[in-house]
């Protein structure tokens, strides 16, 4: 097996997250809007406090200007809502002057005791086209101008993008040793670098097993160049049901409604449409066969109505048990799950699967926040 290093190799559990669509991303049929599931707040919170209530540890809350809702106003709305749920918050670098950021997210972690997470976002702004390496390094400086507003005195930085000069003391984090933990998704080689030296968590969208190997391996040479570790996540879509016939008839059901142009309509309007990782997705969709399954469990044909995250786990609860611990022993420590609807399989997965799991919060574990008695999840004959 190729050579993985990994900061939390000593943790024995998991991270074990879902998704709240603030951006649009809710249906019963892929392709087709039922204006029930909408991008709205009501929507989007009851997803999110579901979840808190169900026990699991995180929830991505993503970015999107074309149909979504701003991403840190939602998280600082719902926040004093939560209980126990970390919450991680996508931030696409360059909206928001740096130091400002520093503030806003040290605000946020403050409103959540220590329970802030940031996903780092390099995607071009909207209405904008830069070069992939620009937009890295501009993401680089963003990154390096709020660690040092977390733990410095002073913002002293001098690069291509910003040139600073002035207190940190209003940026203070409620976490401590570096702030609120960075997650970052990425693929081109300006982007693996920044992760390897600025990130905590990195994350993958599905692949077969043997492609992440792939990226966990030059991820972990890449880190160990500087010296530093890093965690890794996957980004993936879950269909559970009692029976393997029960969960591949619903996939199929997902996408009766799904016409080849709206799919692609779909695909192309997110500002990361071009990206390489994209286009690994999609290469993903080619090698799999006729029913869209690229190895056992893993089912590519969701990708066919989806620019980013183009799969799921598809299977029975000890199916989808058995593919995750698989994902464990390869080094994966942050699971980042949806399903459709989000809300119904927010409930279905939180009652067949998550029990069989050991779970953890990572920014406990990693020392950024005091242990506290872990939520003991609802179990199918509490829940009301």
């Amino acid at each position: 097996m190729p050579k993985v290093n990994i900061k939390s190799r000593h943790l024995k559990g998991a991270e074990v997250s879902w998704f709240a669509p603030i951006c649009n991303g809710d249906t019963e049929f892929m392709g087709e809007m039922d204006n029930q599931y909408k991008s709205n707040w009501e929507n989007a919170s009851n997803i999110l406090l579901t979840a808190d209530q169900l026990g699991y540890k995180n929830i991505l809350c993503p970015s999107s200007y074309q149909v979504g809702q701003d991403t840190m106003s939602f998280v600082s709305a719902v926040a004093p809502l939560t209980k126990n749920i970390n919450l991680l918050a996508a931030v696409r670098c360059g909206e928001i002057h740096p130091p400002m950021l520093a503030r806003a997210i040290a605000t946020l972690d403050h409103i959540l005791k220590g329970r802030l997470t940031i996903n780092i976002i390099s995607s071009d702004l909207p209405g904008t086209k830069l070069d992939s390496a620009v937009r890295y390094g501009r993401s680089r400086e963003v990154i390096e101008i709020l660690k040092q507003a977390w733990t410095q005195d002073v913002i002293d930085f001098q690069g291509e993008h910003y040139q600073l000069n002035l207190p940190a003391a209003p940026c203070k984090p409620y976490q401590q040793n570096g702030g609120p933990l960075l997650y970052f998704g990425g693929y081109s080689p300006p982007g693996v670098d920044l992760c390897a030296a600025h990130c905590d968590v990195y994350l993958m969208w599905p692949e077969t097993e043997t492609r992440l190997l792939e990226l966990m391996t030059n991820m972990s040479r890449k880190a160990a160049e500087y010296n530093r570790a890093v965690d890794f996540g996957l980004r993936i879509h879950v269909i559970v049901r009692e029976t393997e016939k029960e969960a591949r008839d619903y996939a199929d059901q997902l996408m009766s409604k799904l016409e080849p142009e709206k799919g692609k309509e779909i695909r192309e309007r997110a500002l990361d449409a071009k990206s390489y990782g994209v286009s690994r997705q999609a290469e993903m969709r080619e090698i799999a066969d006729q029913k869209g399954y690229v190895e056992p469990n893993l089912w590519t044909g969701i990708g066919r109505a989806r620019s980013g995250c183009g799969a799921a786990l598809v299977g029975t609860p000890d199916q989808i048990v058995s593919k995750i611990q698989r994902y464990m022993d390869m080094g994966i420590r942050s699971f980042i799950f949806s399903g459709y609807p989000h809300l119904e399989e927010c409930k279905r997965f939180a009652e067949m699967v998550l029990p069989k799991l050991k779970t953890l919060s990572l920014p406990v574990e990693l020392g950024r926040i005091p242990k506290e008695t872990p939520m003991t999840p609802l179990g199918a004959g509490q829940r009301k």
